[in-house]
Order: C-alpha cells, then structure tokens, then sequence
C-alpha cells in the first residue's frame, strides 16, 4: 500500500489542493493527516488562501481515503464539519515487522518519548519541521508541514512505500529526502 504522510495544513486551500494533486499524481493508496486541518492556531501567521471552508470541500474528494489523527489546533467544531473521521490523538500502521505510531507531536514527540522497542517510528507533525531522526534506536520522522513551513523548510509531504519514506517538495513535486525503514543501517 502506498500511503501519503501530510501534517499542518491549517487552513490553507491553496496548500491543500497541491498536496491532492500530488496525492493523485502519486496514486496513493490512503492519505495519513497529522493534524491541524482547518486552524491556522493564534501562533502562526495566516496561510496562502486561508479558507477552512473550501478545505473541507477539497477532502471531500477523498474522503473514503483519508485518515488521520487529531493536533492541537483541532476543535471539536471542525471535526463536526470534516467529512471523516478524525481518530484518536494516535494512530498505529505496521510495516514489514516494525510500528509506526503516527500523532501529531504536541504530546508525544522527541522531548516526550513514548515507550516502544528499539526500530520502532514515531511518525509526527506539529514542528513544521521535516525531521529524520535516531533516537534510542527509534526513528523520529516528521514531514513537515504542508502550508506553513518552518526554519526555511519546503512545503512538504512523504509518501510511503514498501517501507521507503520519501519527502517531496509540494510546490516542485520533487522528492528531496530518502529513508528506507527496513534496510538495517540508520542514517546519519
């Protein structure tokens, strides 16, 4: 299964609608959101075409393939108006003989480790930041944020596929960053 990995969209319809083409283009199976759909949240500046409301209209579209996990900036009012459900704060996919646990990173992240073994992923959003980490022997991976990019970073998303994590640049459509999972060797 190929699975598209986006976090942070906050809003944004510009944003949104080149990560669903991306996602087409792709031909991803499933669509893994991280959080924080429809609110920019009082921190951050208002995204390129803020409108919440035609958000909820573009995943309508794929709204028998998305599922996602529920951020900080998520309130109980958009999860009224989004056309899936949004799960719990935490999700968990395997791959090959591995976990990933998916969250949006305000509770769990690198400063707040969850206990899992050693190869384990905790996959998160929330930084802005795309991030390819090794902790303790888990990987700390983030794809950054869709619509409001920080610390320079790309407006980015992964696909995932036979367990190859691959960041792609939303505004290019070009991959910039690699990291296969199940290989043995971790990366530097």
């Amino acid at each position: 299964m190929k699975l598209m990995i986006a976090s942070d969209i906050h809003g944004s319809a510009y944003y949104c609608d080149l990560m669903l083409n991306i996602f087409e283009e792709e031909k991803a199976d499933r669509l893994l959101l991280l959080g924080d759909i429809l609110y920019h949240g009082p921190r951050n500046a208002l995204p390129k075409e803020y409108d919440p409301k035609k958000v909820v209209a573009l995943l309508e579209k794929v709204k028998d393939r998305v599922f996602c996990v529920r951020g900080n900036c998520d309130a109980d009012v958009d999860l009224m108006v989004l056309p899936f459900p949004v799960m719990a704060e935490y999700a968990v996919i395997p791959v090959g003989n591995k976990l990933i646990y998916a969250t949006h990173g305000h509770n769990l992240n690198a400063a707040s480790l969850p206990a899992f073994p050693e190869g384990d992923i905790l996959l998160f959003g929330h930084t802005h930041l795309p991030e390819l980490k090794d902790v303790n022997g888990c990987m700390y991976i983030n794809p950054g944020s869709v619509s409001l990019p920080k610390g320079g970073s790309k407006h980015s998303c992964i696909l995932l596929n036979e367990g190859i994590f691959g960041w792609k640049d939303i505004e290019t459509g070009n991959y910039y960053r690699h990291y296969d999972s199940l290989a043995d060797d971790k990366p530097m």
